[in-house]
């Protein structure tokens, strides 16, 4: 195993995942709940699940697209999307 790949890959999943909807909506299940174990075993399903369907289509992409223009792509995507954040219209 990588394991500065593994590291680097956590430190940016766990860094992102910080404050965001699915952690709110993660809490907020578990605030109403009964059973905290239930609401982190469905969580954690879920997160592994949306990480498998990421590896898989990135694994399946990168056989008609080479790595730098996905790289430079996504690059280019998140620079949009906060600029959207930062310079559209406020709610």
């Amino acid at each position: 195993m990588d394991w500065k790949l593994f590291a680097t890959t956590y430190a940016a999943i766990f860094l992102a995942e910080l404050g965001d909807k699915t952690q709110l909506a993660t809490m907020a299940a578990a605030a109403g709940s009964q059973s905290r174990v239930t609401v982190f075993a469905g969580a954690a399903t879920a997160l592994v699940t949306t990480s498998l369907l990421a590896v898989l289509f990135g694994e399946l992409v990168t056989r008609w697209v080479p790595v730098a223009v996905l790289r430079r792509a996504a690059g280019a995507l998140f620079v949009l999307l906060g600029a959207l954040f930062l310079f559209g219209p406020a709610e």
